[in-house]
């Protein structure tokens, strides 16, 4: 990646992180310009393998009720910027980040057992094709009882912490 890509990559998850700490949401003003500087700082080419890439993995979950569209649009926008190949890097920090963090909240609202019986659940239902939260209500984002992260911070959390790596 190029600094300028690096910058905005940079400033994306900043953004995004804080906006989704503070509000629960990103703005589609923050990801459409995400795009766009991706669209203009790399190849278009790269940057719609991005978006596809992003899309080819966020969509399910968001059609699932396991991801906003915030963080489908975010992950677009960071693939944009940054490519398919570094994208893929950022999807696996942000799942291993989003892991840890969900023990973390889990366990300090005493939900730990409860969370992972939905995690069985989750994997029950992938084997019968449907979708988790048919059976239960919690595991749709949406439900006032679900326990849910800000993953547009986790996803900042896990940019940052690989261009803090690059930057070395």
């Amino acid at each position: 990646m190029t600094q300028p890509q690096m910058a905005v990559l940079a400033a994306l998850a900043v953004l995004a992180g804080a906006w989704d700490w503070k509000w629960r949401l990103i703005p589609n003003w923050l990801t459409v310009t995400g795009v766009a500087a991706g669209l203009l700082l790399h190849s278009p080419l790269a940057a719609m393998k991005g978006i596809g890439l992003a899309l080819l993995v966020y969509l399910p979950l968001y059609l699932l009720r396991a991801a906003g569209g915030g963080d489908l649009k975010l992950m677009a926008a960071a693939g944009s910027v940054a490519g398919p190949d570094v994208w893929l890097v950022l999807f696996v920090l942000s799942a291993v980040l989003g892991g840890v963090a969900a023990l973390i909240l889990a366990a300090s609202k005493r939900r730990l057992r409860r969370t992972l019986s939905n995690v069985g659940h989750i994997l029950g239902s992938a084997v019968r094709a449907e979708a988790p939260h048919a059976r239960r209500a919690e595991l749709d984002i949406a439900d006032p009882g679900a326990l849910t992260l800000p993953r547009g911070t986790v996803i900042a959390a896990a940019t940052l912490l690989y261009l803090g790596v690059q930057w070395l």
